[in-house]
């Protein structure tokens, strides 16, 4: 974060422009909403910048700039061509350690103006650092056109109910609740209408009901989290992270999918990684109930999809057997977003009619798969947790009549920045799974011959086929 975000309250206070142009008067028409009690600095004037002074919207003061007017004013703004004197009331305004902002050269700046959707009281600033001032002015265009124009009226009245609501709720959570409520129903349609009057008559009935004071039914929402790129988190996932209370996640789930939970969720790290301390699940299924029970919103967080080698499932049954309401977001599993990402088909009309998703964890104990159904040609294998195990499935595999030659892709950190390919072949599975990173997907099957031709994330690392251990099936 190059600048830290920073709301100034500027009425009455004294803030200083340098110039007295067509840039400085931008500057002022912002400033003058934000009721500042400007000065500026300038020979002359453009109309619009005599306009207000004519109209005392400011005081100007016709002569050089001299450091000494910094003395006194909260912030400070060179608004000029001259880069020799924007300099100057850069070091002035540096040397009184007082906020400076240089027209034009961030680089300069120790304060910047973000681009602004104005919903008053609701304003949204955006900013680049000064990096991409087109790229933020679409932004700001985007978000103008999602923004509806009674956000303002809603706030303002939301602000006269504040004490009442408060009275009412003496808990944090159910007064959150009750607003959330109240944004989303017939309060803010009436609004949306014009209708202010009865908008405040329906939060009047609202904390009149006897319901409204009734404690409130905790609830578990289970949501995947995908693969790891928090771009591929769904939309209802996204809703659902910002409406918790508290929030249990796996050690797969990325920081950036974390960065989305509303900042005052409590989280709780449950571990569930190869390799890693985790907390035993029956512990996880007795501590969201726990939660649950106290009138809690719990999202249970998990990597990928819930339900596809999650122990999603365990979850729902505890989370039912306990009388708790609940429900399901879905998510993108790993073994479709790893092998979109490596450009890895999973079926293919020329090279697999079908794909199987299995877990590498219990290959080689007494209720281990079926080797001859999963031997066989033209199919695809997606092994969730299968690094550790690797020796083991590749040796089952070609014993069962799978060529050791069979293509294999071990997919590390997918999604993600440092998401990593590794390709090779069937009989060199384990040294390829040894050195890779974790989690990883294993991918065996003539699809992954297509990688070459279709890969479009990363570049993938090969394998040096010369220095490789065949598998041993002795």
């Amino acid at each position: 974060m190059a600048h830290f975000p920073l709301f100034a309250d500027l009425d009455g206070r004294p803030v200083l422009i340098v110039g007295g142009g067509d840039v400085a008067a931008r500057k002022v028409t912002l400033l003058l909403k934000a009721k500042a009690d400007i000065l500026v600095v300038a020979h002359t004037l453009s109309d619009e910048m005599q306009a207000h002074a004519t109209r005392s919207e400011l005081r100007w003061i016709a002569h050089d700039f001299s450091p000494e007017l910094i003395d006194d004013v909260f912030l400070v703004i060179a608004a000029t061509n001259d880069h020799a004197l924007n300099q100057t009331v850069k070091e002035a305004a540096d040397a009184r350690h007082r906020l400076v902002n240089v027209v034009d050269a961030p680089q300069h700046c120790s304060f910047i103006v973000p681009a602004i959707i104005d919903r008053d009281p609701i304003t949204i600033a955006i900013s680049s650092a000064g990096k991409a001032p087109v790229l933020l002015r679409t932004l700001r265009e985007r978000l103008e056109s999602l923004l509806p124009m009674h956000l303002g009226p809603m706030a303002e009245i939301a602000s006269r109910w504040r004490d009442r609501v408060k009275q009412r709720f003496s808990r944090m959570s159910d007064r959150r609740r009750f607003w959330e409520k109240a944004f989303k129903g017939d309060f803010a349609s009436a609004v949306a209408q014009g209708e202010e009057a009865h908008a405040e008559s329906l939060l009047e009935h609202a904390l009149s009901s006897p319901a409204a004071v009734e404690a409130p039914q905790g609830e578990v929402i289970l949501v995947g989290a995908g693969p790891g790129d928090a771009g591929l988190l769904t939309l209802r996932g996204l809703q659902e992270l910002q409406q918790a209370d508290v929030v249990l996640f796996d050690q797969l789930v990325s920081a950036d999918v974390l960065e989305l939970v509303r900042r005052d969720a409590q989280r709780i790290c449950t571990g569930k990684r190869a390799g890693c301390h985790s907390m035993p699940q029956d512990e996880i299924n007795q501590l969201i109930v726990r939660l649950a029970r106290k009138g809690q919103r719990v999202v249970r967080l998990k990597g990928g999809d819930p339900l596809i080698f999650g122990r999603g499932g365990e979850e729902m049954q505890a989370i039912r057997a306990a009388g708790i309401p609940y429900q399901v977001v879905p998510g993108i599993t790993a073994a479709s977003a790893a092998t979109t990402y490596a450009g890895i088909p999973l079926t293919h009309r020329e090279h697999a009619q079908n794909v199987m998703f299995m877990t590498g964890h219990r290959c080689d104990s007494n209720d281990a798969p079926d080797w001859q159904d999963l031997a066989r040609h033209h199919q695809t294998l997606a092994i969730y947790m299968g690094t550790v195990k690797a020796a083991e499935i590749s040796a089952q595999l070609i014993r069962h009549g799978r060529h050791a030659s069979t293509p294999v892709a071990v997919i590390s950190n997918a999604t993600r920045a440092d998401q990593k390919v590794r390709l090779g072949r069937l009989d060199q599975l384990a040294a390829l799974a040894a050195e890779a990173e974790r989690p990883a997907l294993l991918v065996i099957g003539e699809v992954v011959t297509l990688h070459d031709e279709l890969a479009w994330f990363r570049t993938p690392y090969r394998l040096d086929l010369q220095n490789v251990p065949l598998v041993n099936l002795a």
